[in-house]
């Protein structure tokens, strides 16, 4: 039986991507093919060294809501563990405790603000802003 392609094919030995024309040429290929025909899903945002996100579009009420119950299961542990220790590290578990439960109060009154119209408009208009 006859190959019709030469074992292994013949290329070209030089990648077209190691002179820097060929590179400039080949970035302004993918730019101007991203800017005629994008991509279906955007790309997500470049985080410098960031391990850890907020997804873009959340509404504040989310946000508070979440930041509310996290703050409740910091102060919960932080009274658990006052109760294994003595001495200046119980009062420093007591201190993170109290400190977790104010800022809880501080976000349940925002909460209790987004009830209000004219706050939760002010919300959905900066919330349209930053989409």
């Amino acid at each position: 039986m006859f190959k019709v392609t030469p074992n292994p094919p013949d290329t070209d030995p030089v990648s077209p991507y190691e002179s820097p024309d060929s590179n400039k040429l080949n970035e302004a290929a993918e730019r101007a093919l991203d800017h005629h025909f994008p991509p279906a899903d955007p790309k997500p945002p470049k985080r410098n060294g960031q391990l850890f996100s907020v997804c873009p579009g959340i509404n504040p009420e989310t946000l508070l809501a979440n930041a509310s119950e996290d703050l409740l299961s910091i102060s919960a542990i932080a009274a658990n563990l006052a109760d294994d220790v003595d001495g200046s590290r119980r009062s420093v578990a007591l201190a993170l405790s109290r400190m977790a439960d104010g800022v809880h109060l501080l976000v349940e009154r925002m909460l209790d603000y987004l009830d209000e119209p004219e706050i939760a408009a002010i919300f959905a208009k900066q919330q349209k802003r930053v989409i």
